[in-house]
């Protein structure tokens, strides 16, 4: 039996009474429903939330039986239709069907029928969104689909990802923590050649020093106190993918002699081992410290250095791309609800401002943990400024210089003497000065061409 697993379904109908009924049977079959009685309604709620199915009375969608589909699929696309007709009608119900309908139902509907019908389209369409999701993965385009590129320093990212995915190269990912460099690294591989081998990934600074090597390398049976058994290590089980090694910067100076000698030599021995093992296996490392830093501190290897970066790719901060903040909000928010079986949630108009204003110490990450929270926490439809935290509803104090405006100065003359000031406060740094200033990095360059700024 198919499992409604909270469904949602909506439904259109222009008489009250049938429409209740219509509510109290699909509740029966497990699926909440969402009435409406005019087309404009249905519109509505299909743009603000995510429906799994429509049931939709022609008499409520007008006379032309053309005019439902298209509508409703331009708000969200795939979704599938089931139109009600009286038995008197046939003709129209054949008719929606040759325009786009998935299938129909007459009116009053048969329980046992109308849920075969129902449940025979969920599940077709649930097996094609697997479907999809699996050819996507075979073909590399999952990692690269879930990069979120509004923003032109993300879009130059995904351009990066595009030209050095079929290399064979390791390559070297840059940025501050919860900034997406593993979801760089998983685009990267999705990407290459070894699309349909293993991604493989490892902290560095979750594992002990003592462990680090049999993580890496494996482990013979009597290796050390507590080797049971003989145990693969990551680069065994990456073989003929990818191996991403996250805070590259913490591993001990014994096991970079090892990884060294490993991207030099394509082989390597298992701790307590004699047999040299060969792999074929690409290395993406990643790092939110300065290497070069360590490398003159003597707490890195300056060939490892140069030997990990070949290529570099850096992930900008949240607060360097806020134009890809409102779609990585409603992709959370979706995700989020999904996975938690919640209702679908609305995120007020004041909370986005708050969130641009917001410098985003924990980048991505912290926005994910925080809509996470509030999702599951909060009541109500709408998310507002009252369920943020003080720290973002809060603005900063002493964040923008201060200057004295005259009685006689315009709004364009403060502004331009404030964002001068600005620019001189952070010598030139113009994505310091937009993060000051609380506003994008391409509306502070249009301003600073405005005002003629240099």
């Amino acid at each position: 039996m198919f499992a409604p697993e909270n469904k949602q379904i909506l439904v259109l109908h222009e008489d009250d009474l049938t429409l209740g009924r219509l509510q109290e049977t699909l509740l029966s079959f497990g699926y909440p429903a969402t009435p409406c009685r005019t087309m404009q309604d249905a519109l509505s709620l299909a743009a603000d939330r995510d429906f799994d199915l429509a049931l939709l009375s022609l008499g409520a969608c007008g006379t032309d039986s053309r005019s439902f589909a298209p509508p409703l699929r331009h708000h969200r696309p795939g979704l599938p239709v089931i139109v009600m007709v009286p038995l008197r009608d046939l003709e129209a119900a054949l008719a929606s069907l040759d325009q786009g309908a998935d299938d129909y139902i007459t009116l009053p509907p048969h329980p046992a029928e109308m849920r075969l019908r129902m449940e025979r389209i969920l599940a077709a369409r649930d097996q094609d969104s697997t479907m999809a999701l699996l050819r996507d993965e075979a073909t590399g385009k999952a990692g690269v689909r879930q990069f979120v590129a509004q923003s032109e320093a993300m879009r130059d990212v995904a351009e990066r990802i595009r030209l050095i995915a079929p290399m064979r190269s390791t390559v070297l990912i840059l940025g501050e923590s919860g900034a997406g460099k593993e979801l760089a690294a998983r685009a990267v591989h999705c990407a290459s050649l070894r699309a349909a081998g293993p991604f493989v990934a490892l902290n560095c600074s979750a594992i002990p020093e003592s462990l680090i090597e049999s993580e890496l390398f494996g482990h013979e049976r009597g290796a050390f106190t507590g080797a049971v058994a003989r145990t693969q290590g990551k680069f065994e089980l990456a073989h003929t993918g990818t191996l991403f090694l996250d805070e590259i910067g913490e591993m001990n100076p014994a096991a970079q002699v090892k990884l060294l000698r490993v991207l030099e030599e394509r082989e390597f021995m298992r701790v307590g081992g004699v047999k040299a093992i060969r792999v074929e296996v690409r290395v993406l490392a990643a790092t939110n410290t300065d290497l070069e830093q360590l490398v003159t501190a003597g707490r890195f290897r300056r060939d490892l250095y140069y030997r990990l970066n070949v290529v570099t790719l850096r992930i900008p901060p949240l607060r360097e791309r806020k134009e890809d903040l409102p779609i990585l909000v409603r992709l959370f928010m979706e995700q989020i609800c999904r996975l938690n079986n919640l209702p679908s949630r609305r995120i007020s108009d004041e909370v986005v401002a708050l969130f641009e204003r917001y410098s985003w110490p924990g980048n991505v990450r912290e926005l994910k943990n925080l809509l996470e929270s509030l999702l599951v926490s909060t009541p109500g439809d709408i998310l507002t400024p009252l369920d943020l935290p003080p720290g973002i509803r809060q603005p900063q104090e002493g964040a923008v210089p201060w200057f004295d405006p005259r009685p006689a100065m315009s709004l364009e003359e403060m502004e331009r003497e404030l964002i001068r000031r600005t620019l001189e406060h952070t010598k030139g740094n113009r994505t310091r000065a937009a993060l000051l200033l609380r506003i994008g990095i391409r509306t502070l360059q249009r301003k600073i061409a405005r005002y003629a700024l240099r």
